[in-house]
């Protein structure tokens, strides 16, 4: 008698939906067809598409697409869970960005669910103390996406990262789940100290365009940091902090902000 878990294992509904919309979309755009064969169709598994995507954005001429595909390949098999949160950044990419239509589009086309990628496979090898290659990757993932992530620096599920240009992450942050990150965003240190010294972010955070938060701070579960803030002191749950230096200036607005996306401040200030 088989095996029912083994069955089960096989069950993936976001692959499915992955090559359903690709099926879709070659109907749609046949001059795509070659691209989403290449990307998607030619592939059994979800695991074996990302891997084949990502080590095919951080090619070059100093480190093959063959040799990143080995790299991707045996973490994936090695350490199930940097697939799992792959998903789980997938789904909130879908869920929080209106731009996104498809499960397939920020495997195929955001830089910034790709940039995240990269950086987990990055952060697999630092814990693993292959940490020339995952310096490698950081460079290739800030060449290649503008995205400059330290390999050493550890991220949660269910993130997404909008627009993704100029987002720095140092080495001692730590980013919680179902974060939400827009571009120009900085979580950076103050100063030369070599210990901890970078953000501690909480669940559930939105973090608007052009934020920094600097040095060993605390950011407090579902709180809501306002574009261009620059965040010098931790700042409670479920609060609003904005300004240079950005203060406390109301609640969150409701319970899960980097899902809801809702960036406007009328609401903290009294105003409508």
């Amino acid at each position: 008698m088989a095996n029912p878990k083994s069955k089960l294992a096989e069950i993936d509904p976001v692959w499915d939906r992955i090559c359903s919309e690709a099926e879709d979309a070659i109907k749609s755009e046949p001059l795509m067809g070659s691209l989403l064969h290449q990307c998607i169709l030619h592939h059994h598994r979800f695991e074996d598409a990302l891997a084949y995507r990502v080590s095919m954005k951080l090619a070059s001429a100093e480190m093959s697409e063959q040799l990143l595909r080995e790299i991707a390949d045996d973490a994936y098999e090695a350490e199930p869970d940097l697939t799992a949160a792959a998903r789980a950044d997938l789904v909130a990419t879908y869920e929080r960005d209106p731009a996104c239509h498809r499960f397939l589009h920020p495997l195929l086309y955001f830089k910034g669910y790709q940039a995240v990628q990269a950086y987990r496979l990055g952060h697999y090898l630092w814990q693993q103390g292959r940490k020339d290659m995952a310096y490698f990757l950081q460079m290739r993932i800030s060449e290649t996406f503008g995205v400059d992530i330290h390999p050493a620096a550890r991220i949660g599920r269910g993130i997404m990262i909008d627009h993704a240009h100029s987002i720095v992450i140092g080495e001692t942050a730590v980013v919680g789940d179902n974060v939400s990150i827009l571009h120009t965003v900085t979580l950076g240190g103050t100063g030369k100290e070599d210990e901890d010294r970078h953000p501690k972010i909480g669940d559930g955070v939105l973090i608007g365009a052009g934020a920094s938060v600097l040095g060993n701070i605390k950011i407090g579960d579902r709180s809501r940091i306002a574009a261009g803030s620059v965040v010098l002191n931790d700042v409670p749950c479920c609060k609003t902090v904005a300004g240079v230096p950005a203060k406390i200036v109301g609640e969150a607005g409701c319970d899960q902000p980097s899902v809801s996306m809702d960036q406007l401040l009328k609401k903290c200030m009294g105003e409508g």
